[in-house]
Formats: C-alpha cells, structure tokens, sequence
C-alpha cells in the first residue's frame, strides 16, 4: 500500500509551501496572513524516486468544536488519524511556541508516528529557535527550508527510512484520460480511470455538504459562514463501481466584488479545476435559481468546453415541486439557449435526496461529451439540411456549403468547408448547429461549428 504523509503544525510555519514544494506545483494557496488553509488536501509528492501521498492541513488552533476553528482542527486531527506518518513543523524563526507545546502533546496522545521538522532554517542550524525544538520531545528536528527547497535531502532520508521499516510501496498514479477511439470513429470510455468532475456555484450554494453526502463522511469543512473552501479539493469516490475524482471549488462571486488577493486566488483555483474537469456540476440554489452569478458560472463552463449537470440544491426547502422543476426547466431554456436540453437535477445536499440521479445524468452527459458522429451520416444530414434551408445570398451571391465532418470530441467540435466562410450569416450557423444538436441527440452540452473555405477533400473533381 501507498504511504500517507500528513504535514502538521500551527498556522503559518510553511506547511503549504512545503505541501507545493513536495508535489512539484503550486496547488496549495498560499499567502503571508495565517489561516489560508482549512481543509485538508491531498497530492501524489516526489522526492527524487521517493513517492507518497502528502496531505496538507489546516494549522492546529484552539477553539470551540463548533467554531470555525473548532471544525478547522477537528479536520486536521482526521489527517493524523489517516495518515501513517506525521511531519511536525516548527518555525525556527520564530522558536517554540506555547501553541507548538500544546499540539506536540496531542500528537503524542495520538499515538501516530512523528517526524520533527525545522522549517525556514535557511542558515539558522546553530541559533536558540533549531535548539528549541528539542524540547518537543520528538528527537532531533530536521531542518529544511520549504521555500528554497533547503534540506529536501534530509526529508528523502527521514521518509525513506520510514517507508522501507514499515513495508510500504509505491502505486501508480492514474493518468486524468480516460477516453480513446477505435477504429470505428466510436468513443471507447476506459471505466477503470475515475471521471473527473468539478462542483462549482456561488458561495453557501452547498457544494462541500453535497461532496460530504457523498462520500458519507465530513470530509470537506461546512458552516454557515460564506467562503469557507479556499483551496480546491480533491477526493476519490466511487458510484456503482466507477470511480470519480470530485474538485470541491471556492464560492464564485461577482468579479467586482473579489478585491482581496486571497479571493482572488480561490477563484484562479476554482477556474482552473473546471478547466482540468470532465464534467462540472453547477450547483444552484433552488430558493433562488439563476440570479446573474449562476447564469455567468454556466457561461464560463460552456465556454470552457466543459459537459455540464445543473444541481438544484436545497430542494428540500421547495413546496410545490412539480411546479417548481417545470418552472425552472423552461427558465433554463429561455436563460442558457448555448446548453439547450441542459440537465437539471433536484437534490438535497444535507439529506442526500436525488444523488443517485445526479451521476447518473453526470455519466449520460459525460457519454453525449465524448459522441463522435461518423462523417457520412453528418453530410447526408447536411445534404438535405442545405436542400430545404440554403444558405442566404450575400451581395447577390450563394454561400456553397460542400462538406462537413466532426474534427474532436470532448465537446464535439465540427468542421463544415464551404466557399465564402466569412460571408456566412452567424444565424446559420446557429442553425447548424442547434439541427446537429437536435438530430444527433447532443442536448446539454457545448458544441462547436467551424467554417472553413474549400472543397469535399475527398472528392476533389467537385465544383
């Protein structure tokens, strides 16, 4: 089995610097305030041919359980639990701290295994802070710099140690991937590979409760306080034996409102999680749907070129519910006409109502992603397309519309060659494109038409 790593230690010692340094990107926000991180996060970290799963923490705070703090510990003591292996930081700047002494005892109370780690000792081996931190109790601490990548030698030696004592093993990380084609044009979906799928909505939409009904445990930090997920979060689930990795996302609130820079790299996260995504579940709230936040959200998805579900979350909440669904299903066919037949999912993230029908549209929507139409079927569908509605006359002269085939998937993307590109009328494109929408059954995703001058290249006799 693979070994698990947790970084611990009290807020702003480096443990997310360390977190990025370990896994060789910068995935982990952070920033000089303390108390950037809430969440826990895992990543695959290497050192030289050393590889492990690294989770970095929330820095260890005394609070209330049901305080913030209080649920910002409660998940870091989950990563002691889970983790095989703990690295304790101390900053030698700074030297131990009462707060260091106090998280040393609940580490030793829980019985875990623990390696003491000096960050930010660039040239501070011989000064009062790196002598300090024997008082711990842990042993000799090693010391490292995390910024400057100080000391990763030390580290290797430490975990290396300990994985080689213990008996663990390296596994593969699985590649993101996980669609070919065959010969016959077909999508073949590697099912072994997990699907990633990204949640995403304004803040208190209830993305993290969903991910928690998921996974049947209080995985990702919740509250009524807005804005509590910063980082990004990974986690691994399985449905019906498929696996799925889910990015829970930042909040996403109005651009003009997002001023601090903390924000501001929340939302570059979130952004960049529905980039790397499959399929993005955006998450609305059904006592207030499509305020102009969400039909933006929706927007950048499609934009993106990202297969999209509609959670209707908080359904709960809603009285006359068939009213209600019909009501807001031709609200998205008036507001979203890019993601025309988009599909919209009532749930209840907090009791679980409606999650088996969420991935089951999230796997359909995925499929419809990945549709590779062959090209004979596109230009006989094309043929009489052009029959019954050709192109306008512009300037008195025909547009000629001669060839049209599907150059990719994942959205599907179509390339149609015809004689005056630029003169084509944008309105027929959409019309092309919402009648390979509608004929090829594509509903609820983005989808791409393409002009192109010239001729059938395969059939270069023609005119």
């Amino acid at each position: 089995m693979s070994l698990k790593v947790a970084i611990i230690g009290r807020p702003n010692v480096g443990k997310s610097t360390l977190f990025n340094r370990l896994v060789g990107k910068r995935l982990a926000l952070v920033d000089d305030r303390p108390g950037v991180t809430r969440d826990r996060r895992e990543g695959e970290a290497r050192i030289g041919d050393l590889k492990f799963t690294i989770i970095d923490t929330a820095g260890l705070e005394q609070g209330d359980p049901d305080s913030l703090q209080g649920r910002m510990r409660a998940q870091t003591e989950e990563a002691i639990e889970e983790a095989d292996l703990s690295l304790f930081l101390v900053d030698v700047r700074t030297g131990v701290t009462p707060l260091d002494q106090h998280f040393a005892d609940l580490l030793r109370k829980s019985g875990k295994p623990v390696s003491l780690i000096a960050n930010k000792a660039e040239g501070r081996i011989g000064e009062s802070g790196y002598y300090e931190a024997f008082s711990l109790g842990f042993g000799e601490p090693v010391p490292i710099s995390a910024e400057h990548g100080e000391g990763m030698g030390d580290l290797y030696d430490v975990i290396s140690d300990f994985k080689d004592e213990h008996g663990f093993n390296d596994e593969e990380v699985v590649a993101v991937h996980n669609v070919t084609v065959t010969e016959d044009g077909e999508a073949d979906i590697d099912l072994s590979r997990p699907m990633q799928v990204a949640v995403v909505g304004r803040p208190n939409a209830g993305k993290s409760t969903l991910i928690n009904q998921l996974l049947g445990e209080d995985r990702l930090l919740t509250g009524p306080e807005a804005g509590l997920t910063r980082d990004s979060i990974a986690v691994d689930w399985q449905w019906r034996g498929r696996p799925f990795k889910l990015f829970d996302t930042a909040g996403l609130r109005k651009k003009a409102r997002v001023q601090e820079k903390l924000e501001k790299l929340s939302v570059a996260d979130a952004l960049r999680a529905v980039r790397f995504a499959e399929v993005v579940i955006v998450t609305l709230d059904a006592t207030i749907p499509f305020e102009k936040r969400d039909l933006q959200i929706v927007d950048l998805v499609e934009k993106e070129g990202r297969a999209v579900v509609i959670a209707l979350n908080k359904w709960d909440l809603i009285e006359d519910r068939g009213a209600t669904l019909k009501e807001l299903r031709l609200e998205a066919e008036r507001l979203l006409p890019q993601l025309r037949g988009v599909p919209m999912v009532p749930i209840s993230g907090i009791n679980g109502q409606g999650l088996d029908k969420l991935f089951k549209a999230v796997t359909e929507v995925h499929d419809t992603w990945n549709a590779r139409i062959s090209t004979a079927r596109l230009n006989k569908w094309l043929a009489h397309v052009v029959d019954h509605h050709p192109p306008p006359a512009i300037a008195g002269r025909r547009v000629k519309i001669r060839y049209m085939t599907q150059a990719k998937t994942r959205p599907p993307t179509f390339v149609v060659f015809c004689s005056r590109p630029d003169a084509l009328a944008e309105s027929y494109r959409r019309y092309l494109l919402n009648g390979i929408r509608e004929t090829f059954k594509l509903s609820g995703i983005p989808l791409r038409v393409i002009m192109r001058k010239g001729d059938n290249p395969y059939d270069k006799g023609r005119n």
